[in-house]
């Protein structure tokens, strides 16, 4: 097995459409998907249309829940969303519906978006500083719950991270394929920062009994997703996708 972890795609089409050809070029011959895929102001149907054309294993992330489970209020107050639903139609939000929280993929591999118990909790990072920092082996494993597959691959904050943990597990972030920065007011006022505009993903592959993981860096149309970002009013997201850093 040589697969490809994807994660936090945020509708970039531009990015996911690189990184499938990056992929396939590097000889992988799986692909997953670890959730947060279709929201974003940039190419929510687009992106669908692609994920359906390769076939992904696929998880939910807390975003693609946010979409479907969007009240009237939420819908109201945020343009994106109402793009997004917009753009989408009925068949994205009942595949959203459909996919899992989390995978375990076989005794060797599993996957989640957030925390086997959480897509809203970082396993890795602790941000109460207001920017990423590593967590320690004792808190990875409290949130881990008692998963001590060899290979756990998480998405969720965008921060591409390879831990090995006192259990011998190796806990994977791949980063993002489609946005390198943001900033959240949850749990508290934090930024995520990448400083590239390069889409991010991770290959996994297992050679004599361990898990080699390289980390790959992909360019892609940047100014195609940015024109989309500007387009729909999101100067923060353009501002995002090209420097990947926050806004000041």
């Amino acid at each position: 097995m040589k697969i490809a972890i994807l994660s936090d795609i945020h509708s970039n089409v531009y990015a996911l459409e690189a990184v499938l050809q990056d992929s396939k070029l590097r000889g992988c011959t799986s692909l997953a998907n670890l959730g947060d895929i279709l929201y974003g102001p940039i190419s929510p149907r687009d992106t669908y249309d692609l994920l359906l054309e390769n076939n992904f294993l696929t998880i939910s992330g807390n975003q693609d829940r946010q979409i479907y489970q969007s009240t009237a209020a939420e819908i109201s107050s945020n343009p994106t969303m109402q793009f997004i639903l917009d753009d989408l139609g009925d068949e994205p939000l009942a595949w959203m519906r459909s996919l899992p929280f989390d995978m375990q993929v076989n005794a060797d591999l599993y996957f989640c978006h957030g925390t086997p118990t959480n897509d809203l909790v970082y396993l890795l990072e602790d941000v109460s500083s207001g920017s990423a920092q590593l967590r320690s082996d004792d808190e990875i494993h409290k949130l881990l719950a008692g998963q001590k597959t060899k290979l756990i691959c998480c998405g969720h904050t965008h921060m591409p991270r390879l831990v090995t943990l006192s259990s011998d597990s190796l806990v994977l972030n791949p980063g993002s394929v489609g946005l390198q920065a943001y900033t959240d007011d949850q749990p508290v006022v934090h930024s995520m920062e990448n400083y590239s505009d390069r889409a991010s993903y991770a290959i996994a592959e297992i050679q004599n009994g361990e898990w080699l993981i390289d980390h790959i860096r992909v360019p892609y149309d940047v100014a195609s997703a940015v024109e989309k970002c500007f387009s729909r009013g999101r100067e923060d997201w353009a501002h995002f996708l090209t420097t990947g850093r926050r806004v000041a």
